[in-house]
């Protein structure tokens, strides 16, 4: 990803977390600030009801900045502490590397899931992304 396709907010802390693609110097004053397109994608991250999932470019949508890819870096960076299991591709795959760790979660919550083919590769289950995906109703009302 190259900083120039992060929102403003966020490029500052890819520049700190890559000063290699900096064209400046560092900014320490940054360093512990979450940057506000981040926070809001969390904030998002959090409205997300359990058993319920968006896709990155749903959250994007939803905020009216940024993009799939933006989502996702931001979700990579900072996604720990919020469900971030529910914030997922539009394809339904679970989350590369995390697999098994998400398909915890969407059964403790109910989540919608496709049980995979034995023909499918490592045979893990897929969202069921039209019973599964949320458009932020009526609790996102307020979203600003």
């Amino acid at each position: 990803m190259s900083e120039e396709s992060l929102p403003d907010d966020t490029r500052a802390e890819y520049d700190d977390a890559h000063p290699e693609h900096a064209g400046h110097p560092e900014h320490p004053e940054r360093a512990d600030a979450l940057p506000e397109y981040a926070e809001r994608v969390l904030e998002v991250a959090e409205l997300i009801p359990p058993g319920r999932v968006m896709t990155y470019g749903d959250v994007a949508e939803w905020l009216e900045e940024g993009g799939p890819r933006q989502v996702g870096r931001v979700m990579a960076l900072y996604g720990g502490a919020v469900p971030w299991w529910r914030v997922v591709r539009a394809d339904g795959v679970l989350l590369p590397g995390h697999e098994l760790r998400a398909l915890e979660h969407y059964r403790v919550e109910g989540t919608p899931l496709k049980e995979a083919s034995k023909a499918a590769e490592g045979h893990l289950s897929r969202l069921d992304m039209r019973r599964a995906r949320w458009d932020g109703g009526e609790r996102a009302q307020g979203h600003t």
